[in-house]
């Protein structure tokens, strides 16, 4: 592993990669254990396939941006270490798969060269911060949010308080109040908004909380009508120093965020909000968006080689539904639909080097797994049409009827019931022989999950599917269930989509055909898709699917998921969104160990608030593993705080003046000074060296 280490700038993220290489030494060794290490591993972006001893790698993408330069390095990585396809997610990321763990070390080397990060794309921490693709350049935006977004990804990316937390943190930035970035779906999301105070503009945001999709949806809380922009992320931090101590860690069906806001209740869960604030790391965080870098614009007078559009009329189609006229009024911007967001690393290359002189140095995945193309000039479209035309991305109607989402399903995922893309793909078939003239239509959105937990978005889809099953004399066949009625409303404001039937998967075409002209023929005029539903009713769609739930007219290929070729059976492997709960006590008090230096190094190099946190860490996971060496097993921080005192203050096994819970919470009554920092450094380590000779005492009573 030493020929790439010392390629490596950044010495930060060279750390990483080194500690990420002595980690799966000591995994392959036996000395670390596999539910342990799927917890490193993720928190690095590497993420279990279905196919056992290859990998998913996630590259993260703040807010979607490639340069030229790293979707080219990406492409050349995928071909090196993986097959060559890059997979474009709904939450603006790259997958590759089928990658050997032991070479993912130097994978990371190679993206970092065009400083590309792994880093916390899974596990338990805050993921990809996602953002309207058209932020920069929509029409409708009151500002750029872009360095906002960008502000929040670096702030967030290594920060000891969203490590190693009981699920999984997803956060949004729209570009305006039609919410492109479905704030409301998002554990926290931000709306751009701008007051006049005292004569002078001032930039904020609309911030919400608590929204998420998966098996049991809910829509967000507003937390804030507008919160000054230099409040949004100090107030960030309050929010996950609250669910990282309060949130629930053993059961991770019931783990994230919007769980705990029902539970504490939105009023309790803001005054713990407050409460955090004085330990925050800063209490204000300006953001000079006015210094943020210009992006880099093709040559006005790019010169262009000879080319020919072969179809003028797929071009028009193209130029009325992909591009549109940017907030700056010399350029265009253009979408590029991307089949089931797949495009392979050679046609990625062959993009990069046509489009280069005339496109900005700035591409952005979109959150419906395309691409969006900046800064063309108005006479340089039909060339940039003939480049897609060529590569055959040149398909219109993105964002679309007939641009359909799904995540990848059965092909990859463990969690994955029934096929997602494969009936993706007889979807868009469907609309393209049979109702060509919706590649218009942009009202209704079709979104495909492999199961319940939401990938594909089908939660706030006007059309959802996710997989499922069904039994029928005995044998099993794939299933869809299907929702109907989700989408956004505006400034916040969501509709989760109803569950209205189950059907046979390969019935999932004469759904679309039965609810597409049913549409079309009592629709009044104007009237939208999800407009019809809530004037009919559920019930009244439940009845129009209806006899397509009939299973006494099975055939055999309907025992056949989409795409595959042996009969259909169940396989749902472990899912790995978020790592499980580790309850081995010497495990426990070696990642307290752990905890403790890195304090000393935050400490060493003055950082304070980091410190502190490393040290409230030091002291959670020193006394779990007490606690669970005793038995007593506990599934918040909270909790464990207050079992220990149950269990060892007040029985009088640990000496202690006062309660523990008070020497712990030290941390949110006291700001991260350098002398509060050191005191409360020494306490964690005393406790920890004195926890360490008790389980070597209890250890040694136990064997005699």
């Amino acid at each position: 592993m030493q020929s790439f280490r010392t390629e490596l700038e950044n010495p930060v993220v060279e750390r990483d990669i080194i500690e990420l290489e002595k980690k799966i030494r000591l995994f392959r060794e036996g000395q670390i254990p596999e539910e342990k290490f799927r917890s490193l591993r993720l928190a690095r972006g590497i993420y279990g396939q279905r196919q056992p001893g290859v990998q998913m790698i996630r590259i993260k993408l703040p807010y979607g941006k490639m340069t030229l330069e790293q979707w080219k390095r990406i492409s050349d990585v995928s071909d090196e270490y993986s097959t060559g396809n890059l997979h474009l997610t709904t939450r603006q990321d790259v997958q590759i798969h089928f990658v050997s763990l032991d070479r993912t070390p130097e994978l990371w080397s190679k993206l970092d060269l065009d400083d590309i990060t792994i880093r916390e794309a899974c596990g338990n921490t805050v993921r990809n911060i996602t953002a309207s693709d058209r932020a920069g350049i929509d029409p409708q935006e009151p500002f750029d949010v872009t360095p906002y977004a960008d502000a929040t990804f670096r702030y967030f990316l290594r920060n000891p308080i969203c490590q190693d937390m009981g699920r999984k943190i997803k956060m949004s930035f729209s570009s305006s109040d039609a919410d492109t970035a479905w704030s409301f779906m998002h554990d926290m999301g931000a709306i751009p908004k701008v007051r006049i105070v005292n004569g002078e503009e001032v930039r904020g945001f609309k911030v919400l909380v608590g929204g998420g999709l998966g098996a049991q949806p809910y829509l967000a809380h507003v937390a804030h009508e507008f919160l000054e922009a230099d409040q949004l992320i100090p107030y960030i931090e309050s929010v996950l120093r609250v669910f990282d101590r309060h949130g629930e860690r053993a059961s991770r069906h019931k783990a994230r965020m919007k769980f705990l806001v029902q539970k504490l209740g939105f009023e309790e869960f803001s005054r713990l909000v407050a409460e955090e604030r004085i330990a925050n790391k800063v209490q204000s965080y300006p953001i000079d968006a006015a210094a943020w870098p210009e992006t880099e614009l093709p040559a006005a007078d790019a010169i262009l080689p000879a080319y020919t559009v072969k179809d003028a009329k797929k071009y028009e189609a193209w130029k009325a539904t992909n591009a549109f006229r940017q907030r700056q009024a010399d350029y265009y911007a253009a979408y590029v639909r991307v089949p089931l967001g797949n495009i392979s690393s050679v046609i990625s290359r062959q993009l990069v080097e046509a489009l280069r002189p005339v496109v900005a140095n700035d591409v952005r995945v979109t959150a419906n797994q395309g691409l969006l193309l900046k800064y063309i000039q108005p006479a340089h479209l039909p060339y940039v049409f003939s480049v897609l035309e060529t590569a055959g991305f040149a398909e219109p109607g993105f964002d679309s009827i007939a641009d359909i989402t799904a995540c990848p399903g059965t092909d990859t995922c463990n969690l994955a019931i029934s096929s997602s893309t494969g009936i993706s793909t007889a979807l868009e078939l469907v609309i393209a022989e049979e109702f060509p003239d919706l590649v218009y239509n942009k009202d209704i959105k079709i979104k495909i999950s492999g199961c319940m937990n939401s990938c594909g978005q089908h939660g706030i889809a006007s059309i959802g599917f996710h997989g499922s099953s069904l039994k029928s004399g005995g044998k099993v066949l794939p299933a869809l269930q299907v929702l109907l009625g989700g989408g956004i409303v505006g400034d916040g404001v969501g509709r989760v989509a109803d569950k209205v039937i189950k059907v046979p998967s390969k019935r999932g075409p004469d759904v679309l055909r039965a609810l597409l002209r049913n549409y079309e023929a009592n629709a009044q005029q104007h009237e939208k898709f999800n407009e019809y539903y809530d004037r009919q009713g559920e019930k009244y769609f439940y009845d129009l699917l209806k006899p397509l739930t009939d299973l006494g007219t099975l055939e055999d290929e309907d025992f056949v998921d989409w795409g595959q070729g042996d009969k259909f059976a169940t396989a749902i492997g472990v899912g790995e969104c978020a790592s499980v709960v580790i309850d081995l006590v010497a495990t426990l008090l070696f990642e307290g160990e752990e905890k403790l230096q890195s304090g000393k190094i935050a400490l060493d190099e003055k950082q304070y608030a980091d410190g502190i946190y490393h040290s409230y860490s030091t002291f959670v996971q020193t006394a779990k593993a007490l606690l669970l060496g005793e038995g007593v097993s506990c599934n918040t921080q909270t909790g464990i705080i207050n079992d220990f005192d149950k269990h060892f203050v007040e029985t009088g096994k640990w000496p202690l003046d006062g309660s523990f819970k008070t020497l712990v919470l030290q941390i949110n009554q006291n700001e991260p000074s350098e002398s509060f920092a050191k005191q409360y450094y020494q306490q964690a380590e005393d406790f920890y060296k004195q926890a360490h000779a008790f389980r070597n005492q209890t250890a040694a009573v136990t064997a005699q």
